[in-house]
């Protein structure tokens, strides 16, 4: 992320995409050629560190075109369209990829994937982003420290409120999202009442709940542009806390497995609708007050000090549940 967000702000945001994608397309096609010879579970750990790599510096360069293609008014429909397009991705992607699994194997996957890289690197080719070129401050790796350092006293020193927005995304990231992605499916899995068949089912569709109040999210973003308000988007977080509260009620109360299920998952669609709403606000807002020359740098500092924030959070509720075995709803 931080390479991405450096590249972003020296380089046509295009031109990244294009070449990113182009990049995508060519780590798949290896793996799709390499996957029978030699050791699997070795190359498969390459190409999906490669593949979240790629991703990483692709996000800064996406989000940092927003500036530069819309005017300010226009930025949270602009963010929601974003994220509604990933939302969608996420729900029906899995889906997707499942169904091609099943029928014909892994193989033909592979190749879809590569076409439809390739023919999004094509497209990409045509889009017009306005980019203004910066001058090199040095060598290479002198430029990328300068530019680094740069972002970090911009969020620190001129813009504190980016910090604090910061500080508040890691709090999210650390006891919110990390508490859905591991109690999830520790709980439908392992401690609801339900037979193991129909807990992995109904895994899946508590996944694609996720997704959709993911999309739901989006959506509201978009429609209710106008009337967010930056000073109220702290209503946003209590109403994701609020929503916490029916899950530890349903568990201490209920022993029925599929009453805990139907409340763990519309309360985990409401914390995510809730959530993405708050993610495409903090966008906007950010993406408004920091200056286009920046703007893919502190967007970098910002992805991966949340990011590092998650594994930390995953880490502590693994340790909480497994102290709170049989009484699970006390976390």
């Amino acid at each position: 992320s931080p390479v991405g967000g450096i590249i972003a702000d020296r380089v046509n945001k295009r031109n990244i995409m294009v070449i990113l994608d182009f990049l995508t397309a060519a780590v798949i096609i290896s793996f799709s050629l390499l996957m029978n010879q030699g050791n699997l579970i070795l190359l498969l750990t390459v190409t999906l560190m490669l593949l979240y790599g790629i991703a990483g510096a692709y996000q800064p360069s996406v989000q940092a075109s927003v500036p530069a293609l819309v005017n300010q008014d226009n930025f949270m429909a602009a963010n929601s369209i974003i994220n509604m397009i990933s939302s969608f991705a996420s729900l029906t992607g899995p889906v997707l990829g499942g169904i091609l699994y099943s029928a014909y194997g892994l193989k033909p996957v592979l190749w879809v994937c590569t076409v439809c890289f390739t023919l999004s690197a094509v497209m990409e080719i045509f889009i017009k982003i306005p980019f203004q070129k910066q001058v090199l401050n040095g060598s290479i790796l002198k430029t990328a420290k300068t530019d680094f350092a740069e972002s970090i006293r911009f969020i620190r020193k001129e813009k504190p409120l980016i910090g604090k927005t910061l500080l508040v995304i890691c709090g999210i990231n650390l006891f919110l999202s990390a508490m859905i992605i591991v109690a999830l499916p520790y709980l439908v899995t392992e401690i609801l009442d339900l037979n193991a068949s129909q807990a992995n089912t109904l895994y899946g569709f508590a996944q694609g709940a996720l997704a959709a109040g993911g999309l739901a999210g989006g959506i509201g973003a978009g429609v209710f542009a106008k009337k967010l308000a930056i000073q109220k988007s702290g209503n946003l977080i209590i109403s994701c806390a609020v929503c916490v509260f029916p899950i530890f009620i349903s568990l201490a109360i209920f022993s029925s497995g599929i009453v805990n299920y139907i409340v763990i998952t519309a309360c985990c669609f409401a914390i995510m609708a809730f959530s993405t709403i708050f993610t495409v606000q903090m966008m906007s807002f950010i993406q408004a007050e920091t200056p286009q020359h920046l703007i893919g740098k502190v967007i970098a500092v910002i992805l991966t000090v949340s990011m590092c924030a998650q594994p930390l959070g995953n880490a502590l509720y693994g340790v909480l549940f497994e102290i709170c075995k049989g009484f699970e709803y006390a976390v």
